[in-house]
């Protein structure tokens, strides 16, 4: 039996170390960790259930996750010539760094250090609408983003929806943007000579996987940045950062010094376990065997859940990844039976879901035993994972 969510928090918040780095995969409960420590840490009067918050959260703790993104949705109700438009809805978070701090233009330059130097967000100015009524509504300032390609010429660039991964990286600009700021504040040792005194009180920064849909130089280069931002802070601020990208956990575990390095699972009971690491991921924790010996463990238990096709899925990417293949669906060719099928499964169960009403159901018992059935796809048909149990037998 291991501990619940609110128990790793804890231990979380009592170990005395600048930066804690966590690894876990997809599916694991990386972002309700994240919540369940923002819980903790933001202060409330009472502790019966209808508490309230004594103040806001960002008072004491800073965090990027998958609520965070959340602040962020795109205008689907538009007219049919109507342009592509972002909302952001109404929030301290942002109107501090755009609207006070004045920082849309370093918002800009990070999103395109990571996505498309020619590819530019817009936000708008302050205007005035008249609604079905005639009445006049007051469109505020930075409540919406377009985003265009630059040609160079005079030429107007059609305004267009951008991906989900690059609409990730576009709210974490304005994060990263955001911590930057708070940092350099922070870093005026004089409370009193601080241009603002509402992060005075903060305590931690929870950054939650902010590596979606980068490429490999891309994913390195966010990694060695984020560590020199971590690396400036002279306060007693401290960091927690999960993710389930090896690459990046190494990146941060030798640029960052003061840290404590951890292992998430989610035991087949529902439980968690934080296990400490020593080194990087690649002498603390074999990933790919991991995920080979975690799936066997639900298959021979009868256990597999949702989370364990997005773990199938990492599978069969890491191995395809090492063969050379060029997408990892070309695994799937060697698989007896309906490909299609197996890659609508993997993708339905792999998605992240926010919302109530888009959750899906629980596996039945033939989608399990698909993960069965492609786990010995990988272990049966590509000799990798034979020579794989040569070296570790």
């Amino acid at each position: 039996m291991g501990k619940e969510l609110d128990e790793i928090a804890e231990e979380l918040r009592n170990t005395n170390k600048k930066v804690q780095l966590i690894y876990a995969f997809n599916g694991t409960g990386k972002t309700r960790l994240s919540r369940e420590f923002t819980n903790l840490i933001a202060a409330k009067n009472g502790d019966s259930e209808g508490a309230v918050l004594e103040e806001p959260t960002r008072t004491k703790i800073l965090y990027y996750n998958a609520f965070t993104e959340d602040l962020f949705y795109w205008d689907n109700g538009l007219a049919l010539d109507a342009e592509p438009k972002m909302i952001i809805q109404p929030n301290a978070f942002t109107d501090w760094i755009l609207k006070d701090q004045g920082q849309d233009q370093n918002v800009i330059t990070g999103f395109q250090r990571y996505a498309d130097n020619k590819l530019t967000p817009t936000f708008n100015e302050e205007y005035n609408i008249k609604d079905k009524d005639g009445k006049d509504i007051v469109i505020k300032a930075f409540s919406e983003v377009k985003f265009s390609f630059e040609r160079g010429t005079d030429e107007p660039s059609e305004n267009l929806k951008i991906s989900k991964g690059e609409e990730s990286n576009f709210i974490w600009s304005i994060f990263s943007t955001l911590l930057d700021q708070v940092i350099n504040i922070l870093n005026v040792s004089e409370p009193g000579e601080r241009e603002t005194d509402q992060f005075n009180k903060l305590e931690y920064v929870f950054i939650d996987d902010p590596v979606s849909s980068l490429d490999e130089n891309h994913l390195i280069e966010l990694a060695v940045n984020l560590a020199d931002v971590i690396k400036s802070s002279r306060s007693d601020l401290k960091f927690i950062i999960t993710t389930h990208s090896p690459l990046f956990y190494n990146v941060l575990f030798n640029e960052v010094n003061n840290k404590a390095c951890y292992l998430l699972e989610r035991l087949e009971d529902g439980s968690f376990e934080l296990t400490k690491k020593d080194g990087d991921s690649n002498k603390s924790f074999s990933y790919h065997l991991y995920l080979k010996h975690t799936l066997e463990r639900a298959i021979a238990d009868n256990r597999v859940e949702k989370y364990h096709f997005t773990l199938l899925r990492n599978l069969y990417e890491k191995t395809a990844n090492f063969l050379g293949y060029a997408q990892w669906t070309d695994l799937l060719d060697t698989a007896p039976g309906d490909k299609e099928g197996y890659l609508k499964r993997i993708i339905t169960f792999n998605s992240h879901r926010t919302l109530s009403s888009e959750e899906v159901a629980e596996p039945t018992e033939p989608e399990k035993q698909i993960v069965k059935l492609l786990l010995d796809n990988l272990t049966k048909n590509y000799g990798y994972w034979a020579k794989q149990e040569v070296q570790n037998g």
